[in-house]
């Protein structure tokens, strides 16, 4: 156990969630105006439309698969009848679906950010990179998916399970034991995937914190149309 692997899975999780919960309050806290997507839709809108419904149902997918299949303890899944070989299938292929989904919408937005001079000229250095670097995160879980296949025993995924569930429960050490030797696709996974957490308050990603929930239990505001004489 390197001192690289104690600082990169036992104590940079922890400062990836806390300069991200701190780092979102104090912007929303302080600049509530920036706490926004910044929609480009005025400046087009078609393959907007198309490469956000891709990403954002891809993206929701594989969000909670990883909360769920990571945070879920190992002896739930035994009570449920779900083996351990059944559910590294299942994770594949949940993931496999929705992350390809996910492919096709962001490659559609990065695309478009890139190569469209309008949406290039007001767009902000982070917008760019946040995009590029959930476009090498999504590629990198592509990628564990062909590795995951080298190996259904789903030993790999039980050391992650352990990892994630030991940081949960702030026992560092044991966390990086349980991810000490699995792939370094994993790891490079899990350090990016943290990283995300480190840039997320300063990106448009807070987006993500306000769903307007409120709106499925508000009434509906009637628009009554001007008839002209």
């Amino acid at each position: 156990m390197s001192h690289f692997s104690i600082f990169a899975f036992g104590i940079y999780p922890y400062i990836a969630m806390a300069v991200m919960f701190i780092g979102s309050w104090i912007r929303y806290d302080r600049e509530q105006y920036t706490w926004k997507t910044s929609s480009s839709q005025l400046l087009e809108k078609r393959q907007l439309h198309l490469g956000s419904v891709l990403f954002h149902l891809g993206v929701i997918g594989i969000f909670f698969g990883h909360f769920v299949g990571l945070l879920t303890p190992k002896a739930v899944w035994h009570v449920l009848g779900v083996s351990t070989e059944f559910k590294q299938l299942l994770a594949m292929g949940a993931g496999g679906l929705f992350g390809l989904i996910c492919f096709a919408g962001l490659t559609i937005l990065i695309r478009r950010r890139l190569y469209n001079p309008r949406i290039r000229a007001t767009s902000k250095p982070m917008d760019i990179i946040i995009l590029l670097m959930l476009y090498a995160q999504l590629i990198l879980g592509l990628i564990s998916i062909l590795v995951s296949s080298g190996h259904l025993d789903g030993a790999e995924m039980l050391k992650l399970m352990s990892w994630a569930q030991n940081i949960m429960t702030f026992n560092s050490m044991a966390a990086v034991e349980a991810i000490d030797e699995v792939n370094i696709i994993f790891k490079l996974h899990v350090i990016l995937g943290m990283t995300l957490f480190v840039v997320f308050p300063f990106s448009r990603l807070v987006h993500m914190l306000s769903a307007p929930l409120q709106y499925l239990g508000r009434q509906h505001q009637i628009v009554r149309r001007k008839v002209s004489r």
